[in-house]
């Protein structure tokens, strides 16, 4: 068979399958709407398939909503984690009175280290190895 080559056809160019006897999937088309900037992106979707209430705008990235024969469909927020700060999560492994007491040492270092003339922002320990 290596001795042989296929003749006339073009390998990589033309696709040898037709779309002769092949059933398509129903579709659906659906609508969402951007609140922002008011733009209507028209989306195709599988029958069978549940559209999401929300979808990102390609105009601007804001939330797009679905519009139904009802009007806009309702977002399912119940499962939205509200973001934590640095400053929450430290709450949860120390207690604003440990804190108070830790910058309280933290600063009278500091201030011990400047009266003995010391830079804090340099380290000690090399000085003396050189």
């Amino acid at each position: 068979m290596a001795d042989r080559s296929l003749r006339g056809i073009r390998l990589g160019a033309q696709s040898l399958q037709s779309e002769e006897g092949v059933v398509f999937m129903e579709r659906k088309e659906h609508t969402y709407l951007c609140s922002a900037c008011g733009r209507e992106t028209t989306l195709m979707f599988a029958a069978d398939a549940e559209a999401p209430a929300a979808w990102e705008c390609r105009t601007c990235g804001a939330e797009a909503v679905l519009q139904t024969p009802k009007g806009a469909a309702e977002i399912d927020r119940s499962n939205d984690k509200t973001p934590r700060t640095h400053w929450d999560m430290l709450l949860e492994r120390r207690s604003v009175s440990e804190l108070e007491q830790l910058l309280a040492d933290r600063l009278e270092y500091i201030r011990e280290r400047r009266g003995e003339g010391q830079d804090p922002t340099k380290d000690t320990k090399s000085k003396k190895s050189a």
